[in-house]
């Protein structure tokens, strides 16, 4: 992942303020001024739509569940919960997937069958902000681990370790690359006053490119056999050449 450059949201408030013709002042977040109220206001959109538009890795957290038979099977999501990562979910005690999520269907399907004595996997279903769990009531000790996008995007000044779901005061920072954030402002404040928005926009789509190219690593290209590879553990490649019956 490339390095992110950052800054406080008094600092993107002013960037966006001297790009659209305003005098910037030296605490955007005590303005009486109504283009810094609405500024101010925007800004918490623009981080919440962002949080949602791509997976971007430093909104990305593990919740780990560890289920006792006196459990109901239907757990808490994090505060923070925006979205589960597809395909992260495993049981960790057994080495083995999660099964899910479940459609309204299989869950039904499986609480009408009583297939508890014959279930393999845990299987798991989101609903009405719980993370649900089959076999219900679960067995004592599944490890139950899974990966999420975080709703928090903004560093809290008064506590750095902590990060919180939207701008409180000027000297808080939006995690987001300021150039970003920036630019994704400008394009929301310039549709409020009715202004073009066609430039801000194409700016804005360039950076959100580059910045979704640089967010993760990519594959090793395979250009043949001997290239350098890391495959993952399989029945074929994995298997050693002796020592079975021992």
């Amino acid at each position: 992942m490339a390095a992110t450059l950052r800054s406080s949201a008094n600092d993107i408030l002013n960037r966006v303020a001297a790009e659209v013709g305003l005098d910037t002042v030296p605490d955007p977040y005590g303005s009486a001024q109504q283009e810094f109220k609405q500024m101010r206001f925007l800004l918490d959109i623009a981080g919440e739509e962002l949080s949602q538009l791509y997976q971007w890795e430093f909104l990305n957290k593990e919740h780990q569940i560890t289920t006792l038979d006196t459990d109901s099977g239907d757990y808490d999501l994090p505060d923070d919960f925006l979205y589960m990562i597809n395909q992260t979910g495993w049981e960790r005690a057994e080495n083995v997937p999660l099964y899910g999520p479940l459609s309204a269907q299989d869950w039904t399907y499986l609480i009408g069958r009583d297939l508890v004595s014959q279930t393999i996997y845990a299987s798991f279903r989101l609903k009405q902000d719980k993370f649900s769990i089959f076999p219900q009531p679960p067995p004592n000790g599944l490890d139950i681990n899974f990966e999420y996008i975080s709703s928090c995007w903004v560093i809290d000044s008064t506590n750095p370790d902590n990060c919180i779901d939207k701008v409180k005061v000027g000297a808080d920072t939006p995690m987001f690359d300021r150039t970003l954030i920036s630019r994704y402002l400008k394009v929301k404040f310039l549709e409020a006053k009715g202004l073009d928005t066609i430039k801000a926009q194409s700016d804005l789509n360039q950076m959100f490119s580059l910045l979704n190219s640089h967010d993760k690593g990519s594959e090793i290209l395979q250009a043949g056999a001997g290239s350098r590879s890391y495959p993952y553990l399989n029945g074929i490649s994995s298997v050693g050449d002796s020592g079975y019956g021992l």
